[in-house]
């Protein structure tokens, strides 16, 4: 098996910071030397607390989420004989209350849009069947209690 790691540093202490007024910017860093800005999302702590060009952890659980879908389906539609020239997803996750009151990200919604390069296209049936093997095959989304739906 394999190990994953990445740093999560923040260090902006201010005279504020006992009284929740600091900044919530950090940096993501990982090993292949990507680097990061990170901040809590505005719609949570507001701004200039909070730093809307970073990338927050809920934008990023979506992006993982939405990654790891589209890496899988195009492994399976490949393996398939489907010769894929384009994938994009616009991602939505859905920030609400469990029953205890907690925040969560209840659901994701991944919106696919593919653009086949040849004529060889699976059939609606075939294409709905790949995203749920693609969905079952996720590292992320067997990872997670979020339901992941693909929009149609």
């Amino acid at each position: 098996m394999s190990e994953h790691k990445a740093i999560v540093e923040w260090a902006k202490p201010s005279l504020d910071y006992l009284k929740g007024r600091y900044s919530r910017e950090h940096t993501w860093s990982f090993d292949g030397g990507a680097v990061v800005l990170a901040s809590s999302s505005p719609s949570v702590v507001p701004v200039p607390m909070s730093n809307a060009a970073g990338v927050d952890p809920e934008e990023a659980f979506v992006a993982s989420l939405s990654s790891c879908h589209m890496l899988t389906f195009l492994d399976l539609a490949r393996r398939k004989g489907f010769t894929i020239e384009h994938y994009r997803d616009e991602a939505v996750g859905h920030l609400a209350k469990n029953a205890d009151g907690a925040m969560w990200i209840s659901g994701v919604t991944l919106n696919p849009q593919i653009t086949y390069a040849s004529d060889k296209r699976p059939t609606p049936a075939e294409e709905e069947e790949l995203h749920h093997q693609a969905h079952k095959f996720c590292f992320i989304s067997n990872s997670v209690k979020t339901d992941v739906t693909v929009a149609r």
